[in-house]
């Protein structure tokens, strides 16, 4: 954990009620959240007894808890509830206060890969453009899609489109709806080579700062193929 993090709590004790865009103490315990969430009741958790501990000054404890990787970040909560709470803010802000192995295993070594190398595999470039360039090969090989390939780093293109890490980890087979859609409707598109992941670690682990960087370097993806409309799936 950081040395700085007592600090952050005291910091975000103090912020509850004050610098959000809402009041925690607003919450009417009406359970409307709890009816909502799909993941209500594991490990006992209930986000309407996260949203009171924060209000209570209890952000310690929630922090060393488990409930707030419990939440799957759904929104659900937030849209039902008639308070206009937005827990899963709440939740990303209590998560931040993790400081690097502190977060749990898989998000860790996600968010860590996926800033040192551009994808939360650590899938090399040219792994990455086999696979995709291999799929590719299957999808030319059905009726009505001869001649087929899979445009990388095409500059000028009018799209470009990210890529989730499980679509060329383990569900390479979701890939071709969305190319044999692209040609069908002679879309002008592209996948980057380099930081082609769309998933935001960042986002899942409180991370703001990583975010930026990840979403930086689409940006600059775009910047570099001269694209102008952007397709982020994730």
């Amino acid at each position: 954990m950081a040395n700085d993090r007592p600090d952050r709590l005291e910091a975000l004790n103090s912020a509850c009620c004050k610098d959000w865009s809402y009041e925690q103490d607003v919450c009417l315990t009406c359970a409307m959240c709890a009816s909502a969430c799909p993941v209500a009741g594991v490990d006992d958790y209930d986000p309407r007894k996260m949203v009171r501990m924060v209000s209570l000054g209890m952000v310690d404890q929630v922090v060393q808890s488990r409930w707030p990787w419990i939440c799957t970040m759904c929104g659900k909560c937030e849209q039902i509830c008639p308070m206009g709470i937005d827990i899963a803010d709440i939740t990303r802000r209590i998560r931040s206060l993790r400081q690097g192995r502190q977060i749990p295993g898989i998000l860790y070594k996600g968010l860590t890969a996926a800033l040192e190398t551009g994808n939360n595999l650590s899938l090399p470039k040219e792994d990455f453009i086999f696979i995709l360039e291999d799929v590719a090969e299957e999808v030319a090989g059905e009726p009505g899609f001869e001649g087929f390939s899979v445009p990388i780093d095409k500059k000028g293109a009018r799209l470009l489109t990210t890529v989730h890490n499980k679509l060329v980890n383990t569900h390479t087979e979701d890939l071709k709806p969305w190319w044999k859609i692209f040609h069908a409707a002679g879309e002008d598109w592209t996948v980057a080579s380099d930081n082609w992941e769309g998933t935001s670690w960042g986002y899942f682990t409180g991370d703001d700062e990583a975010i930026k960087i990840m979403t930086g370097r689409i940006v600059e993806n775009m910047r570099r193929l001269e694209v102008d409309t952007l397709l982020w799936p994730e």
